[in-house]
């Protein structure tokens, strides 16, 4: 039986942040949050905290009287051969990271918390599912879908803080917040970089420092692109080989995709013309990465 955990560290506020697993031990603090008529702001993670995530709490912390985050590493988006079992789960230091960014309610739930058994219902989103990492992992969206849809019904938040590096995976869960009519405002936080530009990622612990070095080739072929953007170019073909040309001096940088597509409907383009998503995919080492940017008008 699920038993509500004892409180965690003290957050930035002076106040203890509460770790719980219970399914009932959120949805009682929610409660009583929303009866005293606070705002809640919710920040899914699967751990492995790192400065992006923090961000993440930071803006919801500024758009919310309370803060909710979740540490759960969800089986059901990892496909076979993936890196389901090695994924970091520093789960110490992760605590005392989320309680000093000012969550009040960490939520760890067990698998079977989530997906007891006899668990069979599956949530996706038609065509954005899959294409670009849809279509590179098979899968991968519907398991997205399907434990952010069970985590918003126990949460309920008012907010929702997802980042923009996960760019297809925020669009999908707009996409699909719209489709389900639930009662939550979707918002995306702008990557957070290292000094060189390579974006926050919980995989970066895997690449060793000569990786670490070729990983920087997936910002700095966007970067080429994003200039030729700003120069008045509109080709996706030329885009496409700017990226290319700047990954050929990283050798260890092994394409997946590198794509320019509407940042709506996540369909290819020939030119651009309205907003844009500019997306890569690379395996640098034992690492699969993933970038991107957006352009034009909102």
């Amino acid at each position: 039986m699920a038993v509500r955990q004892a409180a965690g560290p003290v957050t930035r506020r002076g106040t203890r942040m509460v770790r719980v697993r219970a399914i009932a031990a959120v949805r009682r603090s929610v409660g009583r949050w929303r009866a005293r008529g606070e705002r809640i702001a919710f920040v899914p993670t699967m751990g492995a905290i790192h400065a992006g995530h923090l961000s993440l709490v930071r803006r919801a912390r500024a758009t919310a009287e309370r803060v909710v985050a979740s540490l759960f590493v969800n089986p059901l988006q990892f496909g076979p051969g993936e890196d389901f079992r090695s994924y970091p789960r520093p789960r110490r230091r992760d605590r005392e990271r989320l309680a000093a960014a000012g969550v009040d309610l960490l939520w760890e739930p067990a698998v079977t918390d989530l997906y007891p058994p006899g668990h069979c219902t599956r949530v996706r989103v038609v065509g954005l599912s899959d294409v670009l990492e849809g279509a590179s992992r098979p899968g991968h969206f519907e398991g997205v879908a399907t434990v952010v849809t069970a985590l918003l019904h126990v949460v309920s938040p008012d907010v929702l803080w997802l980042g923009q590096k996960d760019a297809q995976q925020a669009r999908l869960i707009e996409r699909m917040v719209v489709d389900l009519r639930l009662a939550v405002r979707v918002r995306r936080a702008p990557t957070v970089r290292e000094a060189d530009g390579l974006a926050l990622s919980s995989r970066n612990a895997y690449l060793s420092a000569d990786e670490r070095r070729q990983a920087v080739a997936l910002s700095r072929g966007l970067k080429a692109a994003s200039r030729l953007l700003h120069a008045g170019e509109r080709s996706a073909v030329r885009l496409r080989a700017a990226i290319r040309r700047t990954w050929r001096a990283y050798p260890k940088v092994r394409e997946d995709y590198v794509a320019v597509v509407d940042a709506s409907t996540l369909a290819p383009l020939a030119r651009v013309r309205g907003r844009a998503l500019v997306a890569v995919a690379a395996r640098v080492g034992p690492a699969r990465l993933i970038d991107n940017f957006e352009w034009g008008p909102r």
